[in-house]
């Protein structure tokens, strides 16, 4: 099996969803296509980035994306909202190297999504998802907790997911959570019912 039929996997990292989540977290946490098209089922999706920067690459990341722990990755870190309401964070990794080349198109999105440049490219292949619950020493944990109106112990109890895109041989680590305004939202009735998944074009 190559790396990009491979979920991300990582000690605390699953496969699959486990039972004791309810039928929409397993829905949310491992639909497929891009996310922003089924958040737009819910109301108006905005994009705001609050971090971009060069690092190390954590040693949970490194392994999803099979590189060397420390290796120079570059990062990105938006914030989703729906109708106003923050919903989704999101943490994109890639090489420093690969946001020059492969994935250069990263360093140029601003408040676009990263759906503008991964499902338009029949060259870009995508890994099954693996999802966990947040906590340290994850570096998106941090950075979740970070985030206005959410605590450490708020941060404890949500579940991310995260996938490898892949291109010209070259990965970009996508990892998104749910924030709990997002779980009122689906679960009071909000949703725009059917929610079907967007399937890759």
């Amino acid at each position: 099996m190559t790396v990009s039929h491979q979920a991300p996997l990582a000690p605390g990292w699953l496969a699959q969803a486990p039972f004791t989540l309810t039928a929409a977290q397993r829905h949310w946490l491992f639909r497929p296509g891009a996310l922003t098209a089924g958040l737009r089922q819910l109301g108006q999706v905005r994009l705001r980035v609050v971090a971009e920067y060069a690092d190390g690459a954590p040693p949970d990341e490194a392994i999803a994306m099979h590189i060397a722990p420390g290796s120079p990755v570059w990062i990105r870190e938006v914030l989703m909202s729906v109708d106003g309401v923050d919903s989704v964070p999101a943490r994109s990794l890639t090489p420093l190297t690969a946001s020059h080349g492969s994935w250069q198109g990263m360093r140029r999105l601003l408040t676009r999504p990263l759906a503008d440049m991964l499902y338009h490219d029949r060259s870009v292949t995508r890994s099954p998802f693996a999802c966990r619950r947040l906590a340290l020493p994850l570096p998106f944990f941090r950075m979740v907790a970070n985030l206005p109106g959410v605590s450490a112990r708020d941060a404890a109890w949500l579940w991310a997911r995260r996938s490898v895109f892949w291109r010209h041989g070259q990965p970009l680590l996508v990892a998104e959570c749910f924030l709990p305004d997002f779980w009122r939202r689906v679960l009071d009735g909000r949703a725009t019912p059917p929610l079907k998944a967007h399937e890759r074009r």
